[in-house]
């Protein structure tokens, strides 16, 4: 490909289509079998999803004001096989596609978005720790294959090399899932060597090893408990951490399957943007259900047809990212498409929830209504990094259209 304005840009992946397009608003995608293309290969995922969906909705209001996903909620994600679902199999793991973990996101989020979002950021951190050492697999995975990994990307903490290990300290924020994972895993910068440049490590730590402070008030995505992990000069085993940028090109020592050898890049922002996918679809059949069986008008009912369009096609989006990854389509091209399809879907999902609650008025915005928590949850999560164009999207996507900068 030559990267120029005329060139011919990367096809769709035609390894897996999302799910059918939804059907009446009542209805949104709740409760749809996304079929086979959408992913499903065997490991029950899919099916469990559809239960979470249910129990995560009678809990989701309770949740939102409590700060904290249900325990019963927590147990069911374990159970379903989230956290697992990167695991290999000879842990018990499932050993999952990424279409399969994406398609069983969104129907989670459908009830909760804050469920959903706990429950993708489980399987991938999974997917991140399984490049540690093999020894490192054993102690996260050697008893159980759904042990909860909660995972801080950000390189804010700092590493001093000792013998046979590490000792780490810092601080990490916004660390979703921490209260009821078994480990956390945060990346720290290693001072290098003699007058060399720094680099970064992710280091896994057994719960106890760090405490957790409750800081996350935001508006949104309540229930997620986005916490922040303090560590205070702790030794970390050298088993226990691995270089980042073998996570960053998708180079695995300590794997060879194919989901632990994924680069960064190819991955965007399906991790965030899955959960928003259903959340909307979510705030779909909310609004649906308030507007059912008033007086309805031409402005009301366009909006609605229009925000499910834009649902539609941020499914369509990010289940074309999944197909990038399962069908290993990792060329620069493709690469940064994913990050382009995540970016213009959270700009999708967010017009489609403004549109939803234009639609339904004051009568969608009381406390008690479910539409106004996803719309909140929606704006809330669209606002991660990892769904802002300038993060990457920008500058990579614009030099598959525009070829290099001068």
């Amino acid at each position: 490909m030559s990267g120029t304005a005329n060139a011919t840009l990367p096809a769709p992946a035609t390894a897996v289509t999302g799910p059918a397009v939804t059907g009446p608003a009542t209805a949104g995608t709740a409760g749809a079998d996304p079929g086979p293309a959408a992913g499903d290969a065997g490991t029950g995922l899919t099916r469990a999803a559809e239960r979470i969906r249910v129990l995560a909705a009678g809990h989701a209001a309770a949740a939102d004001a409590e700060r904290a996903l249900h325990r019963e909620v927590v147990e069911a994600l374990r159970e379903a096989g989230f956290a697992r679902h990167f695991v290999a199999s000879r842990f018990g793991g499932s050993e999952g596609t990424f279409a399969e973990l994406t398609s069983a996101v969104m129907t989670a989020g459908e009830g909760c978005a804050a469920t959903a979002w706990c429950a993708s950021l489980s399987a991938y951190s999974a997917r991140f720790a399984a490049h540690l050492p093999e020894e490192g697999h054993q102690a996260l995975w050697g008893d159980s294959p759904d042990t909860v990994v909660a995972t801080a990307l950000m390189p804010v903490g700092r590493a001093q090399r000792t013998d046979g290990g590490w000792r780490l300290t810092g601080q990490w924020a916004y660390v979703s899932g921490v209260d009821f994972a078994d480990w956390a895993l945060v990346c720290a910068v290693v001072p290098g060597a003699g007058e060399g440049p720094p680099t970064m490590r992710f280091f896994a730590l057994p719960r106890g090893t760090y405490t957790v402070r409750e800081t996350w008030d935001s508006v949104g995505m309540r229930a997620t408990g986005s916490h922040t992990v303090v560590v205070e000069d702790v030794r970390v085993p050298d088993h226990l951490s691995f270089d980042r940028a073998d996570m960053l090109r998708g180079r695995n020592a300590g794997s060879d399957l194919p989901a632990h050898n994924v680069p960064f890049q190819a991955v965007g922002g399906l991790t965030f943007i899955a959960p928003v996918v259903g959340a909307a679809t979510g705030a779909l059949s909310a609004a649906a259900a308030t507007l059912t069986g008033r007086k309805r008008n031409q402005t009301g009912e366009l909006k609605v047809v229009r925000a499910s369009g834009r649902i539609d096609a941020a499914r369509h989006l990010v289940m074309e990212n999944a197909g990038v990854l399962d069908g290993r389509l990792f060329t620069p091209e493709h690469m940064a498409r994913n990050e382009r399809n995540a970016t213009f879907a959270a700009e999708l999902l967010q017009e489609a929830v403004g549109l939803l609650v234009g639609a339904a008025g004051t009568g969608g915005l009381g406390e008690g209504q479910a539409l106004q928590r996803f719309w909140r949850d929606v704006t809330s999560a669209t606002s991660h990094v990892a769904l802002q164009y300038d993060t990457a999207a920008r500058k990579n996507y614009s030099a598959v259209l525009l070829g290099p900068e001068d």
